[in-house]
C-alpha cells in the first residue's frame, strides 16, 4: 500500500503556528533561494569563491538585511519572520545565511544598539541595501570562546585611536566596505567602526577551507590603524556589546541549522523513493524507514524549539541561555541528520550532485562557530546549577 509522501515539516502541521505575513515572508525568501542560490551554489562551493557583491545587492532588494532591526532602511520584522529567512537562506547553503547573518545581525547590529545616531545614519542605510559590505572583528587567532583575552587594543592618541591586532575567521572580511572591530582600551572592551580602505588594514582571505567554502572568510590585521573617536561605538565599553550582538546572531542559528536539515532529509526521501535495490524502492526497506522516521522526529522538534524561543524574543522575554538552548540543540541534530542523509545516499551522497555533503561539511563550522557546542553546553550547565564551569 503506498499513499501520498508528507513533507517532513507538515507532520505537525507547523504551518498552523505562523501568521500569513511569516509565511508570506518565508516564501518569498524560498523563492529566491530556488531561484538564484541552488542552481550555483555547488558550483560556488566547488571553486570556494561567492560573488558576495552581486549577492548583496539582490539580497538588500529581498529586504533581509537588517530586516529584524528597525528604522534606516531596515524592514523592522518580526523575530520569527527574520528566523524563517535564515531557514530558507541557510537551506540554500550555510554561508548565504551566514553572509546575511553577520551583516545584520552582527555588524548592522552593533551600529544599531550601540552607534551614534549619526554612525547609525553614515551606514546603516547603505548595510540594508547591500550597497556597503560589513563585518565583525571579535575572534583572534589564540582566542575564540574566551573574547576576554582579546590581544587587539587600542591606544588614544589626541583625538584619535591607534588599533592593533589580528582578527580570524572574519566572515566578508575580504570583501567588506566597513569592519566593527573590537579592541581592548584602558576603559574596557570597545566597539570601532573602521573602514578597510584605512592605512594599515588588510584583510587576507582565508583558503584551503573543506566547510562555508561557498563564503568568504577572512583575517584582519590592523598595524596602526588610526580612526577618529567619532567613530568608535559610544554606547558600550565591555563584552556586553559583542556578546550582545553574538547572541542575536546565534538565534538566526537556530533557524538555519532547520533549513540545511530540512534541505537533506528532504534530498534523503526523494532519493530513497527512486532509488532501487533488490527490486523495490530502499524507501520501503524498514531500515530506511526508521532512519527517515527518527530524523523528521528531530527536525520537527528542532523547529518548534526554534519558534518558542522567537515568540519569546518577539514578546521581549527571551534571554541567552535560551538561544544556547536553541543552538546547542539544532546544530547538534542538524549534523546528525545531515551524516544520516549522507549513508541513506551511499556513494552518492558524497557527490556535489547533491546538496547532502555540502550541508554536512557546513555544518561542522556552524557547530562550532558563535560558541561552541562545548561552551553552550556549559551554558546550560550553569543555568541547572548556579556553577561556572568554564575554567
Amino acid at each position: 500500500m503506498t499513499r501520498e509522501p508528507i513533507a517532513p515539516l507538515d507532520l505537525l502541521d507547523i504551518d498552523s503556528l505562523l501568521s500569513e505575513e511569516d509565511i508570506a515572508i518565508r516564501d518569498t525568501v524560498r523563492k529566491y533561494v530556488e531561484k538564484r542560490i541552488k542552481p550555483d551554489v555547488a558550483t560556488w562551493f566547488e571553486e570556494g569563491k561567492l560573488p558576495v557583491r552581486e549577492l548583496a545587492l539582490e539580497l538588500g532588494e529581498l529586504g533581509v538585511l537588517g530586516m529584524h532591526l528597525d528604522g534606516y532602511g531596515c524592514a523592522g520584522t518580526s523575530a520569527l519572520a527574520y528566523g524563517l529567512a535564515c531557514t530558507e537562506l541557510e537551506a540554500g547553503d550555510s554561508g548565504i545565511r551566514s553572509l546575511v547573518s553577520v551583516q545584520g545581525s552582527l555588524a548592522m547590529k552593533a551600529i544599531h544598539a550601540f552607534g551614534s545616531e549619526e554612525q547609525k545614519q553614515t551606514w546603516l542605510p547603505g548595510m540594508a541595501s547591500g550597497e556597503i559590505i560589513g563585518c565583525f572583528g571579535l575572534t583572534e587567532p589564540d582566542f575564540g570562546s574566551n573574547p576576554s583575552g582579546m590581544r587587539t587594543n587600542a591606544k588614544r592618541d589626541g583625538d584619535d585611536w591607534i588599533l592593533n591586532g589580528t582578527k580570524m575567521w572574519i566572515t566578508n572580511g575580504s570583501v567588506a566596505d566597513v569592519a566593527v572591530v573590537w579592541a581592548r582600551t584602558d576603559d574596557g572592551i570597545k566597539g570601532f567602526i573602521v573602514q578597510t580602505n584605512s592605512e594599515g588594514f588588510s584583510a587576507p582571505e582565508i583558503h584551503r577551507k573543506m566547510s562555508l567554502r561557498a563564503s568568504v572568510t577572512s583575517e584582519l590585521i590592523l598595524d596602526n590603524v588610526r580612526v577618529a573617536d567619532s567613530q568608535r561605538l559610544p554606547e558600550v565599553s565591555s563584552l556586553r556589546g559583542p556578546l550582545t550582538c553574538l547572541n542575536e546572531a546565534r538565534f538566526g542559528i537556530l533557524f538555519g541549522t532547520v533549513g540545511a536539515a530540512r534541505d537533506c532529509l528532504e534530498t534523503a526521501i526523494s532519493y530513497s523513493i527512486s532509488r532501487e535495490q533488490f527490486d523495490k524502492p530502499i524507501a520501503g526497506f524498514q531500515l530506511t524507514q526508521k532512519k527517515l522516521a527518527d530524523m523528521a522526529l528531530e527536525l520537527q522538534k528542532a523547529m518548534l524549539l526554534a519558534i518558542h524561543v522567537a515568540n519569546l524574543k518577539d514578546k521581549h522575554a527571551s534571554n541567552a541561555t535560551q538561544v544556547s538552548i536553541g543552538k546547542l540543540n539544532n546544530a547538534r541534530e542538524a549534523l546528525k541528520i545531515a551524516r544520516e542523509c549522507r549513508s541513506i545516499l551511499g556513494a552518492n551522497g558524497v557527490t556535489l550532485e547533491y546538496p547532502i555533503i555540502r550541508h554536512m561539511n557546513n555544518l561542522e563550522s556552524v557547530f562550532t562557530y558563535e560558541g561552541t557546542n562545548e561552551m553552550h553546553t556549559l551554558v546550560v550547565g550553569e543555568a541547572l546549577t548556579g556553577i561556572a564551569a568554564f575554567r
